[in-house]
C-alpha cells in the first residue's frame, strides 16, 4: 500500500510543480502523507486540478490554524484541506499560507459542496474571507458577536453576551 501511494504521491508532485511552478511553494512528505504548501493565487487552480485530473473527488476536511508565534510557518495564518481519492485510495494535503492583512481566499464550494459549512467556520472563527462563497455568514455565533473567537489573541475573558432572545433561524438559513 505504501509503495503504491508514494507512486501515485510521486506522480503528482511532478505534475504539479510542472503545471503550476512557482504556485507551489513546498512539498512535504513524511508519515506516508504528502502535503502541498501552495500559494492564494494558485490554491482554486490546484483543488480544481487534483479534483478533475487527479480524482480526489472527496474534501475530507478544511481547517484554519492561527500559527501566531510559531516562528517556522510563513504566515499567521493558514488553510488547510484534506483531499481524497477515492477511486485511487490515496489522501493529499494542500496547506495554503495566508497574511493576516489579507485574508480573502478563493472558495471551493464551487469544486465541493462539503466546502460550504467548513468555510463558514473558517470564516467565523479565524477571518477568512471566501471570495465567492454562496453564504458567508456566521454558523456557530450568535449574530451579535465581535471578534473571530479561535484566533490567538481574541480576549477570551471579556465575554460576549446576546443581547435579544430574537429566533436565530434566519441567520443559519442559506439563500433559496
Amino acid at each position: 500500500m505504501a509503495d503504491k501511494q508514494s507512486t501515485q504521491h510521486d506522480a503528482i508532485v511532478t505534475a504539479l510543480k510542472s503545471r503550476f511552478g512557482e504556485g507551489i511553494i513546498d512539498v512535504d512528505r513524511a508519515f506516508g502523507d504528502c502535503t502541498f504548501v501552495v500559494s492564494k493565487s494558485a490554491v482554486h487552480d490546484v483543488l480544481a486540478h487534483l479534483k478533475d485530473d487527479h480524482g480526489f473527488n472527496m474534501l475530507m476536511d478544511m481547517a484554519g490554524v492561527d500559527c501566531m508565534n510559531l516562528p517556522s510557518y510563513r504566515e499567521r495564518f493558514e488553510l488547510n484541506y484534506m483531499l481524497y481519492s477515492v477511486p485511487n485510495n490515496v489522501r493529499v494535503r494542500v496547506e495554503v499560507p495566508v497574511p493576516e492583512l489579507d485574508m480573502d481566499v478563493p472558495t471551493a464550494t464551487d469544486l465541493w459542496k462539503s466546502a460550504n459549512w467548513a468555510e463558514r467556520e473558517a470564516f467565523e472563527m479565524f477571518g477568512f474571507n471566501f471570495v465567492g462563497h454562496p453564504c458567508l455568514k456566521r454558523l456557530l455565533t450568535h449574530h451579535e458577536f465581535k471578534g473571530h473567537p479561535l484566533r490567538k489573541d481574541y480576549p477570551v475573558m471579556a465575554g460576549q453576551w446576546c443581547s435579544s432572545t430574537s429566533d436565530m433561524t434566519e441567520e443559519l438559513n442559506e439563500p433559496k
